[in-house]
């Protein structure tokens, strides 16, 4: 069981700290996040409220618990991976092969479910035969 966390962390350490990713993710966050940290510095200098007011009212809502901006600016780094990278097989191998795995558990999950929910069909159906 340690080996296999040990094992999950070496690869998502790997994967991450991956300069193509790196460099993805930091275009995908000045797309989401970085030009409202820019605007309010500028406004601020240059005393524009307009900057200010524009800039402090989306950081509001980036730091909101319910802002999906984290999972924005994966997707448009991976999207990003994929258009200035197409031949990085080892980023995007591993981001498939997860995929995969992620799409198998799902099904299995769902076949489990379905097995249960027409077991307690079944024995539903024999209780009302023996009433």
């Amino acid at each position: 069981m340690k080996e296999k966390i040990k094992a999950f962390f070496k690869k998502a350490i790997q994967f991450f700290l991956n300069p193509r990713l790196l460099l993805c993710f930091g275009i995908g966050w000045m797309i989401t996040n970085g030009w409202s940290y820019i605007l309010f510095g500028l406004g601020t200098w240059l005393g524009n409220q307009w900057m200010i007011g524009i800039s402090s009212a989306y950081l509001t809502l980036l730091w909101l618990p319910i802002s999906p901006e984290k999972l924005i600016t994966l997707t448009i780094a991976i999207w990003l991976m994929k258009i200035l990278f197409p031949d990085d097989k080892k980023t995007l191998g591993t981001l498939h092969e997860s995929l995969a795995s992620f799409k198998r558990t799902l099904r299995r999950k769902k076949r489990e479910h379905d097995e249960k929910k027409q077991l307690k069909q079944e024995q539903r159906n024999a209780e009302k035969s023996d009433v």
